[in-house]
């Protein structure tokens, strides 16, 4: 019998597709749990406006959930398990695991739509998807260190940073007999000119020409008349 689906059923479809299912299947299960509808010729036009209604909605709601896809694709963390040869580690990276992590990241994600094959039994970087809605998958991405491996790095770079300043002051101790620049004489400097003084200097000098003045005024008046004496004596 053709049915519609109006909800999505797992292994069946989605909701609005028309599909061909057993007879007892569809009026036994689907029919009076009204999962679907019996597509007949009686109400194809109703079945025809309840499948633009449902895919219009089912858009709506692919469309919500864009932002939960961008944000699982931004997810990234990493798992610590002993490891022995050629990486393999002791016990595994579960489909379990994967959703308590993704759990105190506030995704509330179901199991099933974690899909990993199977367990990850070796160190490395994986890709993982999640089904969020129908067809559409995000991936998270994980990383499996080894147990310790973490602790290390960062004290690595904790040691190499603390060992990098004494080397650095070493070096510049012992260049630094090496650029001992010569040495200089002391070099003294004049005193700068009083102001007040060049004034008075200049105020003295120019009283002295002032008195000079009448005085060679007498001078040439004495000429003038010891000349005329001649004068009149001759």
């Amino acid at each position: 019998m053709k049915i519609i689906l109006k909800e999505n059923i797992e292994n069946l479809g989605s909701k609005g597709d028309i599909i061909n299912v057993a007879a007892g299947y569809g009026r036994n299960y689907l029919l009076p749990k009204k999962l679907a509808l019996e597509v007949t010729l009686s109400n194809k036009k109703m079945i025809e406006m309840e499948q633009a209604s449902l895919k219009k909605n089912l858009e709506k709601a692919r469309m919500s959930y864009q932002d939960d896809i961008q944000k699982l694709n931004d997810v990234s963390f990493s798992f610590e398990r002993k490891a022995g040869e050629k990486d393999t580690i002791f016990g595994s990276v579960s489909v379990a695991d994967i959703k308590e992590e993704l759990d105190k990241l506030g995704f509330e994600i179901e199991k099933k739509k974690i899909l990993l094959k199977e367990p990850i039994k070796r160190l490395g970087n994986y890709t993982v998807p999640i089904k969020v809605f129908l067809d559409d998958i995000a991936e998270i991405k994980i990383q499996v260190v080894s147990e310790g491996a973490a602790g290390e790095d960062v004290k690595a770079d904790v040691m190499k940073t603390k060992e990098e300043p004494k080397f650095e002051k070493a070096a510049e101790t012992e260049a630094a007999p090496e650029e001992e620049a010569p040495k200089k004489e002391p070099v003294t400097k004049k005193p700068a000119p009083d102001p007040e003084v060049e004034n008075k200097e200049g105020e003295i000098e120019a009283a002295v020409v002032e008195t000079a003045g009448p005085e060679e005024t007498v001078k040439d008046e004495e000429k003038d008349k010891s000349s005329e004496k001649n004068k009149t004596s001759q």
